[in-house]
């Protein structure tokens, strides 16, 4: 009673000004038309810094709110901040594209806000009920995103192919949760926690039914973050979706459906650990290894993306096989890197036009350091850290979660992600010695922007210069790994 005398709303107030901002801009764009839609995304990349600020200034200590539907600790602080970066800083990477594609349309910035809100709300579900609905949001504002080409062909299959994935894994979500609030009682997270320690309402089906519905929910979310048997929707999505909807693909919702995987399985579902370690075994070593070898074969260049998201999702897994602190710091450290890099990297892609057209062919990369020798570089170093070459950042990422592997005893897992790391370092490798030494072809077009030039410079110093001074990083994912294991 106390609780919903009180519900807290400073707590949630992020996501309360998004969503007003969200809905303010949308009412503006009804009546302004597609001509606000530059203003529009830069009022809404401004709400992200705003909520940005609300999200840092927060307390620290662990908070509840709305009759315990809703959680803010350290570990949400840390990946709301990840998730808004990666969220307006595509948002910003977009805006020349979105003009020159005939995208410029004002529902495209409201409908990211809206994703964003979604995310938001994942990263600090603590009940089955709010995980739901946080991720609902989110897919519903990506379905439409991934589709936001509606002139083009593979624009709209790659939102049809989403949708009817996405309809599937949430309906798999949904029975996992009435399996495991059938078998406890409960659909808060502390609730649950509470039976899965006494066996659950049923007696000795207790473990048994909510294992299950603990299976059915890691389905959903493994489709979520692209996972390895649940990932055939991610090649297609990635190539045919408009290229800023790709990267922020890459860049956020990945992020937040990976922290609502380390909540779920961390926080009601601790005392499984046993149980579920297997399955995140199984998961991680398929993804590295499909990652490593799918993406060797690949000519397009967002394809090829595509498959090393897959194959970095199964690094950072690693981190939550081991179940322990050390672990899941890895697994924030490995995201923050990912993030910068995978910025990083479409920034290049979403610069590179021959001719007026986006270069999506590999092949078209031929030669690029004598044509353009600065781009050549950066794409260079991007693909260099995701290959995990020391000293850049990638090298780090993979570092951490292949410690924590070797400190919990898991040394096959370790040894498996090394080798995965030997193989998928070929194609990165390619794109360079492409670049380098094939004979060149047709220039690119310049200049490329002055927000693209901004990420270019800031995610490749990142990426640089993360060994020289990792410690802010390292400090906050510490932190936020803690607040998981109270």
């Amino acid at each position: 009673m106390t609780e919903l005398a009180n519900p807290n709303y400073l707590a949630a107030l992020p996501e309360m000004f998004l969503a007003a901002a969200a809905a303010v801009l949308l009412m503006i764009g009804v009546f302004v038309g597609n001509r606000s839609t530059t203003a529009l995304t830069l009022l809404s990349a401004l709400a992200m810094a705003a909520a940005f600020i609300m999200v840092l200034v927060a307390p620290d200590e662990r908070a509840t709110a709305f009759g315990g539907l809703f959680v803010t600790d350290t570990f949400s602080t840390f990946m709301k901040c990840l998730v808004l970066i990666g969220a307006s800083v595509t948002l910003i990477m977009g805006l020349g594209y979105v003009k020159r594609e005939g995208m410029a349309r004002f529902e495209f910035p409201v409908l990211i806000l809206f994703a964003s809100v979604g995310m938001l709300m994942m990263i600090s579900a603590n009940d089955l009920i709010a995980l739901y609905i946080g991720l609902e949001l989110q897919s519903l504002s990506l379905y439409i995103l991934a589709a936001f080409r509606r002139d083009a062909v593979r624009s709209s299959e790659a939102g049809l192919k989403y949708f009817v994935l996405g309809a599937l894994s949430s309906g798999f979500l949904l029975y996992g949760c009435s399996m495991v609030y059938g078998f406890t009682g409960a659909t808060n997270f502390e609730a649950i926690a509470a039976a899965v320690a006494s066996g659950g309402e049923a007696g000795a089906a207790g473990p048994i039914g909510i294992l299950i519905g603990l299976v059915f929910i890691a389905v959903a979310l493994a489709f979520k973050i692209s996972a390895v048997p649940f990932h055939m929707w991610t090649p297609d999505v990635y190539e045919g979706a408009p290229t800023p909807v790709t990267a922020f693909f890459a860049a956020a919702p990945k992020i937040a459906a990976m922290a609502l995987l380390l909540r779920v399985f961390l926080g009601p579902f601790q005392e499984l650990v046993e149980q579920w370690e297997q399955i995140i075994l199984f998961v991680s070593i398929a993804s590295m290894a499909l990652g490593a070898l799918a993406a060797i074969g690949q000519t397009n260049i967002k394809r090829l993306m595509a498959y090393s998201s897959i194959g970095h999702v199964g690094y950072a897994l690693v981190g939550l096989a081991a179940g322990t602190p050390e672990g899941v710091r890895g697994v924030i450290i490995y995201l923050t890197i990912y993030m910068v890099m995978s910025l990083g990297a479409f920034s290049c892609i979403l610069a590179m036009r021959q001719k007026g057209q986006m270069v999506e062919q590999i092949s078209d990369l031929a030669g690029l350091s004598k044509t353009n020798p600065l781009m050549a570089f950066s794409f260079a170093v991007f693909m260099f850290s995701m290959a995990g070459i020391p000293p850049l950042a990638g090298f780090f990422g993979k570092l951490y979660v292949f410690l924590a592997a070797i400190d919990a005893g898991l040394y096959g897992l370790a040894i498996v992600g090394v080798l995965t790391s030997v193989v998928g370092a070929f194609y990165y490798i390619r794109i360079v010695k492409l670049m380098y030494f094939d004979e060149p072809a047709a220039p690119l077009d310049r200049p490329i922007g002055v927000e693209l030039s901004v990420v270019l410079a800031g995610t490749g110093i990142v990426t640089v210069l993360f060994f020289a001074y990792p410690t802010p990083v390292l400090i906050g994912a510490q932190a936020a790994a803690a607040s998981l294991f109270p």
